[in-house]
C-alpha cells in the first residue's frame, strides 16, 4: 500500500510538471520545477500572543558550479503582520526548503518544508501525523498548499541580556572616523536646550555666549546630516538621541567648517510597532516652563511620527567692563556695568512619515516648524574718569534698551532608499529646504547724569528695526557598491543653494519733529546668494589587519551680495577645488587600533560675518560684517589610537596638527560713529596670511562598577595666527592651554541615579572665528574684542538627580542645578594701540529645572488596523488567536 500511494504520488507529480511545460516543449527536455507551493502560519510568543515583525526566509540549498559548493540561497523574504500571520506563494516545490524565524528577544527557529515525498519515505517509521511542514509521512498525499500552523517561537535568554545591555548602552562609541555621544537619557540636560546637550559631550566647549568650538575652532553644525540654519538654543534637548563629533571628516562629507570638523546632531526616532509615545513637563527656578509630547505608530507599511516641544526662557546675564583709552587726551577710564533680562519662548514641532514601498525600498517625508519670541531688555551704566565729555572731570549716563526679536522657521525633508540584492550596495536620495523669516526692534534711551549726582541733564532716544528671510535647498544622492566583503566604492552627487535678505535701520528721535529721523549711513539693506555644487568618491578596502579609505571631494562654490540701499555688490566665484582625503588604520593585538588621516577642508565666511550691519547697541563693542571676506582653507593631519579594555573599557587619544590660509579674524579699527559723531573702535573680520593650531586630545570612558561609570576629555592645545599682512597689527604670541571635561554617573538604589559633569578652560587666546550668530540678526550681547589678548581659566561643575518609577520605569523626575558655585566667569583681557580692557560676563549661574517625564508603552497596532479596514470581526479574531 505504500508503495502504492508513492506511485501514485509520483505520476501526479510527472502530471503537473507536464502542463507546465512551455508550449511546444518536448517531454523528454530538461525543465524547471514549477513554482506552485504555497505556505502559510502564524508566529506567536510562549504565552500564545501573537510576534509582530518577525523576520522569516525561505532558503534553499543549491550546488554553486564556482565554488564547487552548495550553498544556501534566498528564495524569499517577509516580516509578520501584527497578528504573527504570514504567507508565502510562489515557491518551488523541488528541492529542499527551510523557513527561518527570528525576533528581538526570541531564539531562532528553523523549519524544513517539503512538497513532494521522497523515496526514502517509504522506508520512514510509522508516524499516523506529520509535523507542520515537515516530511510528510508515507500515508500523506503531496500537497502544494500547506498550513503549518501556529509557530511558537521560545525565549532567548542570550538575545534578552543583549537587549538589557543596549537599553543602558555605553554613552561613547567609536565608529570609524567618528566618535558617536549617546546624550538621550543625560539627565542634566532635560527640559533644557541643544547648549544645554552640547556642555555634556566631551571635546565639545561652550562658552558663555553659547558659540561652539571643538580644539579652540567652530564646527560645522548637521541636524540628521543636513545642514541647517537652527541653532543649538533653538533645539530642544529632549528630542536629541545622540551627538556625532568628527574632527576630522573624509571627503564623503561637506568640505565646508574648516579644520574644526562637524557635529551632526542626530533627533530621536521610533520605529516600534503599535502606539508608543512620551509626555514630558518641566519648569526653572525662575518659573520658565518647558513642556513636549513625542508620538508614534507602526502599521505594516507606514510608521507615523510626531513631537511638539515648548521651552521658555528667562535668562540673566550680568557683565562688567574696564577700559583705558590709550589715545584720549588725557587718557580716559571708562566703567561700564551690564545686565541684561530676555523673556520670551520658542515652539518646536516635527512630523514625519515613512512608507515601506517594499522590503527593499522606503520613501520618508517630514516637516519642521519652529516659531520664537524674545523680548531682551538691558541696563548698561557707564561711568567716565577724566577729561571726556563737555570737559567735566567725571561723567555718568545710563542706557536701556528694550527689545523684540521673533522667528519662524519651517523645513520639509524628502528622502528615498533602495537597498539592492547585492549585500551592502544601496542608493540613497535627498532633498531638504529649510527657510525662515525673522523680525526685530530695539529701543534705546540713553541718560547723561551731571557728575555723578544722579540728575538727568540730557537724554538721546534712538530705535533700530529689522527684518530678514532665509531659505535653504540641499539635494543630495549617494550610492554605495561593494565589490566584495571587504571593498566598497562610495560616490555622490550635491547641491546646495542658500539665499539671504537682510534690512537694517538706525533711528534717533527729533524733539522738534517729534519722530524718529533715519540715519541714511546707518541703514543697511543686504541680500546674498551662496551656492556650494560638489561631488565625492571614495574606495575603502583592506589587506588582513590593514584598512585604507582614500577619497576626494570636489566643490565649486559662488557667492553674490548686494547693498540694496546704495547698490554696491560684492561677489566671489571659485572654480572647482579638490579635498582629498586619506585614512589608514591597523588592528595591533589586543584589541588596539591605530590611525592616520589626512584632510582638506574649506569654511566659507557666514552671514553675520559678511553682513554689513553696524550693531550699536554696546558703544564699548560695536561690531560689523565685511562683504569682502574670503574663504579660509584648512589642511588637516591626525594620528589616533584605541585601545579596547576589559569591561569595554575604552581610550581613544589623538595627535592633531592644522594649518590654515585666508583665515578668518576679527579686526579692530576706527571709525565716526553716524549716530553721535564721536570716533569709535569698530569689531569687524578680515583674512590674516595665516595660522595652525596642534595639540593632543584623549577621551576616556571607564566602567568601574556596575553602577558606577565615568567619562574623561582631556584638550591640550597651541596655536598661533599669522597677521603680517594687515596693516598696523602685532602678531599674537602662541600659548599652550588646556581644556578638561569630566562626566561621572551612578546608578544607585531604588531606580535613583545621580550625573554631574566638570569642566575646566585654562588660560587660552582669544578665539579667531567662532562663527557665531542668531537667527535674526546680531544677538544682544558684549562682543569678544579683535585684539591681542587672552581669556581666563574658568571652571564649573553640574549635577542632576533622577527617580523612575512605576511599572517598567514608565515615569521619572529629575532634578538639576548648573554651575553649582557660580563659578563659570568668563573673564577676558585684551590690548591693542588703541586701549587695554577687562571685562566679565556671568550668565544663569545656580539655574535649577525641575523635569517629569512618561512614557506610555507599546500599544498592540491591531487596535490601529481595526480602524482602517473593513472587517472588525476578522480583526478581534485574529487578536484571540
Amino acid at each position: 500500500m505504500k508503495k502504492l500511494l508513492t506511485i501514485i504520488s509520483l505520476v501526479l507529480l510527472a502530471t503537473v510538471l507536464r502542463a507546465q511545460m512551455p508550449q511546444g516543449m518536448q517531454p523528454g527536455a530538461r525543465t524547471a520545477a514549477p513554482s506552485v507551493g504555497h505556505i502559510y502560519g502564524k508566529i506567536l510568543d510562549v504565552d500564545g500572543k501573537p510576534v509582530p515583525d518577525a523576520s522569516l526566509m525561505v532558503m534553499q540549498k543549491k550546488f554553486d558550479t564556482i565554488s564547487k559548493k552548495t550553498k544556501e540561497v534566498l528564495v524569499k523574504g517577509m516580516i509578520t503582520r501584527s497578528n504573527g500571520d504570514f504567507d508565502f506563494d510562489q515557491l518551488p516545490i523541488m528541492g529542499n526548503l527551510q523557513l527561518k524565524v527570528s525576533a528581538t528577544g526570541f531564539a531562532a527557529f528553523t523549519l524544513p518544508i517539503s512538497f513532494v515525498p521522497a523515496m526514502a519515505a517509504a522506508s520512514a517509521p510509522k508516524s499516523p501525523t506529520a509535523m507542520p511542514g515537515g516530511m510528510p509521512g508515507a500515508g500523506s498525499m503531496p500537497s502544494f498548499d500547506k498550513d503549518l500552523g501556529n509557530i511558537k517561537l521560545s525565549i532567548d535568554a542570550k538575545q534578552l541580556q543583549s537587549v538589557t545591555v543596549t537599553a543602558t548602552s555605553p554613552s561613547i562609541k567609536l565608529n570609524g572616523d567618528k566618535k558617536i555621544f549617546n546624550v538621550e537619557k543625560n539627565i542634566m540636560s532635560t527640559g533644557g536646550t541643544g547648549l544645554d546637550v552640547m556642555r555634556n559631550v566631551p571635546s565639545v566647549n561652550v562658552d558663555i555666549d553659547g558659540n561652539v568650538t571643538m580644539r579652540n575652532s567652530a564646527p560645522q553644525l548637521l541636524v540628521d546630516g543636513r545642514p541647517t540654519t537652527l541653532t543649538l538654543d533653538q533645539i530642544p534637548a529632549d528630542v536629541i538621541e545622540s551627538v556625532e563629533v568628527i574632527t576630522n571628516p573624509s571627503a564623503k562629507y561637506d568640505a565646508s567648517g574648516g579644520g574644526a570638523g562637524i557635529l551632526n546632531i542626530v533627533l530621536k526616532k521610533n520605529k516600534k510597532s503599535g502606539y508608543n509615545g512620551n509626555i514630558r513637563a518641566g519648569v526653572d527656578k525662575r518659573g520658565g516652563i518647558n513642556s513636549g509630547l513625542d508620538f508614534n505608530v507602526r502599521q505594516n507599511k507606514f510608521n507615523l511620527s510626531a513631537s511638539i516641544n515648548v521651552n521658555q526662557n528667562k535668562g540673566r546675564t550680568s557683565g562688567t567692563t574696564s577700559r583705558l583709552n590709550l589715545l584720549d587726551t588725557p587718557q580716559t577710564s571708562i566703567f561700564q556695568n551690564n545686565y541684561n533680562k530676555t523673556m520670551g519662548a520658542f515652539i518646536f514641532g516635527k512630523v514625519g512619515i515613512d512608507y515601506f514601498v517594499t522590503n527593499r525600498s522606503t520613501i520618508s517625508l517630514s516637516a519642521i516648524k519652529v516659531h520664537g519670541a524674545f523680548n531682551p531688555n538691558e541696563t548698561i551704566a557707564i561711568a567716565t574718569d577724566s577729561l571726556y565729555y563737555n570737559g567735566k572731570i567725571s561723567n555718568a549716563s545710563e542706557r536701556l534698551t528694550t527689545g523684540h526679536r521673533e522667528f519662524n522657521g519651517q523645513g520639509l525633508v524628502f528622502g528615498f532608499k533602495h537597498i539592492f540584492p547585492k549585500d551592502g550596495e544601496e542608493l540613497t536620495i535627498d532633498a531638504n529646504y529649510f527657510g525662515g523669516k525673522n523680525n526685530n526692534n530695539s529701543f534705546y534711551t540713553t541718560n547723561y547724569f551731571a557728575n555723578v549726582s544722579g540728575v538727568i541733564v540730557n537724554s538721546d532716544i534712538e530705535k533700530a528695526d529689522g527684518f530678514g528671510s532665509d531659505k535653504n535647498l540641499v539635494i543630495q544622492s549617494d550610492y554605495v557598491l561593494p565589490f566584495s566583503k571587504i571593498s566598497k566604492l562610495e560616490t555622490g552627487v550635491r547641491t546646495t543653494i542658500r539665499s539671504r535678505v537682510n534690512n537694517n535701520s538706525n533711528y534717533v528721535y527729533d524733539d522738534n519733529l517729534q519722530d524718529y529721523i533715519v540715519i541714511p549711513s546707518a541703514v543697511s539693506n543686504y541680500k546674498n546668494t551662496d551656492n556650494v555644487y560638489a561631488a565625492y568618491a571614495t574606495y575603502s578596502s583592506s589587506i588582513k589587519d590593514f584598512t585604507y579609505k582614500l577619497g576626494v571631494r570636489a566643490e565649486s562654490s559662488s557667492y553674490n551680495g548686494e547693498l540694496l540701499n546704495t547698490g554696491d555688490k560684492f561677489s566671489n566665484k571659485y572654480a572647482v577645488s579638490l579635498f582629498p582625503s586619506v585614512f589608514l588604520s591597523q588592528k595591533l593585538n589586543s584589541k588596539q587600533d591605530i590611525q592616520v588621516s589626512y584632510t582638506r577642508r574649506i569654511n566659507r565666511p557666514n552671514f553675520f560675518q559678511l553682513i554689513p550691519f553696524t550693531d550699536y547697541t554696546d558703544k564699548l563693542n560695536i561690531t560689523r560684517g565685511n562683504p569682502g571676506l574670503k574663504p579660509e582653507f584648512t589642511q588637516a593631519l591626525e594620528l589616533s589610537y584605541l585601545k579596547t579594555f576589559t569591561g569595554n573599557n575604552t581610550f581613544l587619544g589623538s595627535i592633531y596638527y592644522k594649518h590654515t590660509t585666508d583665515l578668518i579674524t576679527r579686526y579692530l579699527a576706527q571709525e565716526v560713529n553716524p549716530l553721535t559723531g564721536n570716533t569709535d573702535l569698530l569689531n569687524t573680520y578680515i583674512n590674516a596670511n595665516s595660522s595652525y593650531a596642534a595639540g593632543a586630545e584623549a577621551t576616556a570612558q571607564n566602567y568601574l562598577t556596575k553602577w558606577w561609570d565615568i567619562s574623561t576629555n582631556i584638550n591640550v592645545y597651541n596655536s598661533k595666527v599669522n597677521t603680517s599682512n594687515v596693516t598696523n597689527s602685532t602678531a599674537q604670541a602662541a600659548l599652550w592651554s588646556m581644556f578638561g571635561k569630566f562626566n561621572s554617573n551612578f546608578k544607585l538604589p531604588s531606580n535613583f541615579a545621580i550625573q554631574f559633569t566638570t569642566t575646566y578652560q585654562s588660560r587660552t587666546n582669544l578665539p579667531v572665528n567662532t562663527n557665531g550668530g542668531m537667527m535674526g540678526g546680531p544677538p544682544m550681547m558684549q562682543s569678544q574684542s579683535a585684539s591681542q589678548g587672552y581669556i581666563n581659566a574658568s571652571w564649573g561643575m553640574d549635577l542632576a538627580v533622577k527617580k523612575s518609577f512605576l511599572k517598567n520605569n514608565a515615569a521619572s523626575v529629575s532634578l538639576s542645578i548648573n554651575d553649582i558655585f557660580k563659578t563659570r566667569i568668563q573673564s577676558q583681557y585684551s590690548s591693542s594701540q588703541y586701549f587695554t580692557q577687562e571685562y566679565t560676563r556671568l550668565r544663569d549661574p545656580q539655574m535649577v529645572r525641575l523635569n517629569f517625564s512618561y512614557r506610555f508603552g507599546k500599544i498592540d497596532a491591531s487596535l490601529f488596523k481595526r480602524k482602517s479596514m473593513k472587517g472588525e470581526q476578522n480583526a478581534s479574531e485574529s487578536i484571540q488567536q
